[in-house]
């Protein structure tokens, strides 16, 4: 097969997150507007292009208030960073299993982040009649790495935010007749 390009459908894709809370539990989010520029070969992605833009104002923890402090100055500070980005650099496959590695950029600093990425398959869209295929995955970064510093100490010890946070996504892509 050949390297088109795929355009992502967001009403079946989903990128989220989730961090420790208060050292017991996790506090889990999404981020409802994003997108991705994919030109490979669905079957072999070893050779794909591939770009995702978060827009960070969309995160949605389900609490208003947590989503209002994490799009301030103490964490993501979307006013001045407005977007996420991530560009593929290379690529590696194992099975129907990649590792990604590439650029993650958060409020102006950029590091590499390998993403274990599973092909599920592809499928002929009923409605449409295009190809459609799709992708699960996930990674762990230190979001401190990334400027997002703040924390609280806790009276029982500990603190309110943990370092590690946990990306996962789900991506279902068409490719146009």
């Amino acid at each position: 097969m050949a390297k088109v390009n795929w355009d992502l459908d967001t009403a079946h894709s989903e990128v989220g997150f989730s961090v420790k809370h208060m050292m017991i539990s996790k506090a889990k989010g999404t981020f409802d507007n994003f997108d991705a520029k994919i030109h490979a070969d669905a079957e072999d992605l070893t050779d794909a292009e591939i770009e995702l833009t978060i827009d960070v104002a969309s995160i949605n923890t389900r609490n208003n208030d947590r989503d209002d402090h994490l799009r301030s100055a103490d964490f993501f500070d979307v006013e001045n960073y407005p977007k996420i980005t991530f560009q593929a650099t290379d690529i590696e496959k194992s099975g129907s299993e990649y590792k990604v590695t590439g650029n993650l950029t958060m409020k102006e600093t950029t590091k590499p982040v390998t993403l274990d990425v599973e092909f599920e398959g592809q499928s002929k869209d009923p409605m449409s009649g295009n190809m459609v295929a799709g992708f699960s995955g996930s990674t762990s970064i230190n979001r401190k790495e990334f400027g997002l510093t703040w924390n609280a100490s806790l009276e029982t010890g500990g603190v309110l935010v943990g370092e590690e946070v946990k990306i996962n996504f789900e991506l279902e892509l068409h490719k146009p007749e």
